[in-house]
């Protein structure tokens, strides 16, 4: 597993795009708008009707409540239903949207994601100048709900493809699958599928205060229980008809289905919405077996720790046995260092903004006479400042006579060292620049590699000052 950057651009919308109804469960009258961002800001929601106008962003561990839909909270500011809009800017392959609301729910429309694609495809979609990232799945993920069954599943493939998989064991509604194959088909074989319900949670939802926004025309209804005409009088009541009736197939009357299929391809819907929280794209195939809000963003919440994990130990892909860009004589031709206190042995990539070296750890090291008697440990210290002997490369680089400067230590902050290093380990570093180097001043994060872990990180900020 690891991520990769792939030739894809990330992409946005080119210009704004609005669309108005009303909440679902909360029955308010809504304003969304979808508005272009830069590369990776991701995907956003901004309400617009609170003070400061706060952002909470589509991210899993912000997930708090998956009842009926899920919600985000950040700092008590709260988002309602956020998978169908999600699903769509997925669906449509686009990476940077910020999402105005007035209010905490999207509007629900059909009860799909047809009108936020077609508003979306109204605004147009352009690519960024930057590469998108792609998490790579080559072992398999899962997460299981104990209490429901539900399991949801990533495996190895070479694009992102969902499965999903239901079963509500009743008559009126028994097993459906559905497949996106590509991304690409979303828009045709998935966007236009509508939410739905069991006339039973209709029940509880309505003595609950909820689906203020439900009509017949944004959900389908499945009745599994005969119709009272007390149930009967509610419904017309709530769903502002004079009559009620049920369609030989089960369905509460007003709605075509789409597909015979409908439900499953909408909780694959779902699962696209839901997963959108992971906060990276996903280069694997999801197979959902039972799939809910639940399950769908709890494997999300995995994911993203994984991930996370994954980004903190992204080892470069360095042949150690190919001729490095700089060998020791080189690097000591750019670095003033010396034996004992030069730190590094090769460097195998250099750019404008990054650098990688690396050096081989043994006995024969001076320090460990002392650090430790017994059992050999490599200073943390000593770890830290080959990192920034590497970086230091990265800096005198661009410079046109690097052996006239010096580069001097400014700021270390966030330190952290993971594990230890021993005699025997081949240490790689990569330095990356934060920010553009400025009047000789460089801010970098610097990371320190063993055994295909990470063992030290910090940033670094260093100025070069000519000395000659």
């Amino acid at each position: 597993m690891g991520i990769v950057n792939t030739e894809f651009k990330q992409k946005t919308i080119i210009k704004e795009v609005s669309l108005s109804g009303v909440g679902l469960h909360t029955g308010k009258h809504v304003k969304l708008t979808f508005k272009p961002a830069t590369a990776n800001s991701g995907l956003a929601f901004k309400r617009v009707d609170l003070e400061g106008n706060p952002v909470i962003e589509a991210d899993a561990n912000y997930v708090t409540n998956t009842q009926r839909g899920t919600c985000l909270e950040k700092n008590g500011v709260i988002i309602q239903t956020s998978e169908h809009v999600l699903a769509a800017l997925v669906g449509l392959d686009i990476d940077n949207v910020i999402i105005e609301l007035n209010a905490s729910e999207p509007p629900i429309m059909d009860g799909s994601s047809k009108f936020f694609v077609e508003a979306l495809e109204k605004a147009g979609i352009a690519e960024l100048d930057t590469c998108r990232e792609e998490f790579v799945v080559t072992d398999i993920i899962s997460y299981i709900d104990e209490e429901t069954g539900s399991e949801i599943l990533v495996m190895p493939s070479k694009e992102y493809q969902i499965t999903t998989m239901v079963d509500f064991g009743t008559k009126v509604l028994g097993t459906q699958n559905a497949t996106l194959n590509k991304i690409s088909d979303f828009k045709n074989e998935i966007s236009n599928s509508r939410t739905f319900s069991f006339l039973h949670e209709i029940e509880m939802l309505l003595e609950h205060g909820l689906i203020k926004g439900g009509d017949l025309n944004n959900a389908i209804v499945y009745v599994d229980k005969a119709l009272s005409p007390e149930t009967m009088e509610k419904l017309k009541i709530a769903f502002k008809k004079d009559s009620i009736a049920i369609k030989p197939n089960g369905i509460l009357d007003n709605l075509t289905l789409h597909y015979p299929n409908e439900a499953a391809r909408h909780k694959l819907l779902d699962v696209l919405g839901d997963l959108a929280l992971v906060g990276t794209r996903i280069r694997g195939k999801v197979i959902a077996n039972k799939p809910g809000h639940f399950v769908n963003t709890q494997f999300a919440k995995k994911m993203s720790k994984i991930i996370k994990n994954e980004r903190r130990n992204n080892v470069p892909n360095i042949d150690l046995n190919q001729t490095p860009l700089m060998d020791v004589n080189q690097i000591m031709n750019m670095l003033p260092h010396r034996q004992p206190f030069l730190l590094i042995d090769k460097i195998f990539e250099i750019s404008d903004s990054h650098v990688i070296g690396m050096k081989n750890v043994t006995m024969n090291e001076q320090f460990f006479a002392g650090h430790f008697p017994g059992s050999p440990v490599m200073p943390g210290v000593l770890i830290v400042e080959a990192m920034a002997q590497t970086g230091g490369i990265l800096v005198l680089s661009t410079v046109p006579d690097p052996e006239n400067y010096l580069t001097l230590f400014m700021k270390i902050d966030n330190v952290r060292f993971k594990q230890k290093v021993v005699p025997g380990d081949t240490l790689i570093f990569k330095c990356t620049l934060i920010t553009p180097i400025r009047r000789g001043i460089c801010h970098m994060q610097g990371y320190a590699y063993a055994n295909g872990k990470l063992c030290a990180e910090a940033e670094l900020m260093a100025q070069i000052v000519k000395v000659k």
